[in-house]
């Protein structure tokens, strides 16, 4: 088994992950209907993988890039979560139509992993590509990756 954690998930409708910071997808999945844009990952069941620590930094999501390891809580709190960022599509047309991923699966290198319940957080504001235009996020899912990956000390 290699090194690492992964986390896995199923959408509840066709969401679709265009962007991510701080980890990737594992399989990008059929995006063929995309022509121009083409998102990170179509797969309706994604799995995702912390990046290396040399990650270049435009790349990079704080509580990034530690190649899926992480120390225990008890050990060095700060070393013990990890975090990533993506922006999800297709996913609804308003912050009522949104539905949050479901059957999480997280793998660890060993025992002691645990992940949060996903949340809706309030949407966000974000620079076009081309950086002309602002533009709102429809919202902005959290699965509490901030936290997610919390490793606890074994010995209790």
């Amino acid at each position: 088994m290699s090194p690492g954690w992964s986390l896995g998930w199923t959408w509840a409708k066709k969401e679709i992950i265009w962007t991510m910071l701080g980890a990737q997808a594992k399989e990008q999945g059929d995006c063929s209907k995309f022509k121009i844009n083409i998102p990170h990952s179509c797969k309706r069941n994604p799995t995702v993988v912390d990046l290396l620590p040399e990650t270049p930094f435009n790349q990079q999501f704080g509580n990034c890039c530690k190649g899926g390891v992480l120390a225990s809580w008890g050990q060095d709190p700060s070393a013990a979560v990890a975090a990533f960022q993506i922006t999800v599509g297709l996913s609804g047309t308003s912050n009522k139509t949104v539905k949050l991923p479901k059957n999480f699966t997280l793998l660890g290198p060993g025992p002691g992993y645990t992940c949060g319940p996903a949340k809706i957080v309030p949407s966000s504001h974000f620079l076009s590509p081309d950086g002309r235009r602002k533009a709102q996020a429809l919202s902005k899912l959290l699965i509490s990756l901030f936290l997610c990956f919390q490793r606890v000390n074994p010995c209790g």
